[in-house]
């Protein structure tokens, strides 16, 4: 039997409330769809010593960056929106700490909603800090109201993508308002919503297990399809299956 891959997984933070003491957390969806795919998952906290970081990524075979709360636009630049909900400043420390490293080994990542805005970030790309306000003719992409609001799904030929959802109508859970911009060089958009709005984007680095998704296979909301996602990603670490050669 082969040896099962290592696949940290950081993890959301929320200070001391009234209610709580400080924690860290993460939905169970990201270390089950892990934990079925063939992998152990390692959950990480936001750490502050890199050389801390360094090491455990020393011991692990791939990592997970989860989604959650927006990134802080001012790091990269931006001026604040005022529709930007940032995360926990411990947390994107942590979380742009332990990207910087992801990327510099070209290390296997798989990363969700704000998790691939961050991966993208990190590789050099752009976002869009507020989807009503600069594409104002794109498709809702978040319901307040309805979490269990979808959309549709175009992928692109010869990717991870395509063989994970195949042929015919696809529908997957919609519930941001940021998306990629300007796309890393790293990385080739592997599956658009109908807007033209990026849902997908892959490694363009060979030998580089690279894999984000602005919607969340984690989810209750998920489907079937839409967990195999971490089956894919698994098989990509562990190199049961050849590497895909993705459609220019």
């Amino acid at each position: 039997m082969a040896v099962k891959p290592l696949i940290g997984i950081n993890t959301d933070y929320r200070g001391t409330r009234k209610e709580h003491a400080a924690l860290s957390f993460v939905a169970a969806g990201y270390y089950d769809g892990i934990t079925a795919a063939g992998g152990i998952p390692v959950i990480l906290p936001p750490l502050a010593e890199e050389d801390d970081v360094v090491r455990l990524l020393d011991m692990l075979d791939g990592v997970v960056l989860v989604g959650g709360a927006d990134l802080d636009p001012r790091r990269d630049g931006y001026m604040p929106h005022p529709a930007v909900r940032p995360m926990d400043a411990r947390r994107e420390d942590f979380d742009r700490m332990l990207a910087k490293h992801v990327c510099a080994r070209h290390m296997p990542v798989l990363a969700v909603g704000s998790g691939m805005q961050l991966l993208n970030i990190t590789e050099g790309g752009t976002l869009f800090l507020h989807i009503p306000e600069d594409l104002p003719k794109a498709i809702p992409h978040k319901d307040p109201i309805d979490q269990t609001h979808r959309h549709a799904l175009l992928v692109e030929p010869g990717s991870v993508m395509e063989r994970v959802y195949g042929d015919g109508e696809i529908r997957v859970n919609s519930m941001h308002h940021m998306a990629i911009d300007d796309v890393a060089g790293s990385f080739k958009v592997t599956a658009r919503a109908p807007d033209g709005v990026i849902e997908a984007i892959e490694s363009a680095v060979e030998g580089w297990v690279a894999i984000g998704t602005q919607f969340h296979p984690e989810a209750e909301t998920a489907s079937a399809l839409d967990v195999k996602i971490f089956e894919e990603f698994v098989i990509g670490i562990t190199g049961e299956v050849p590497e895909l050669k993705l459609v220019a």
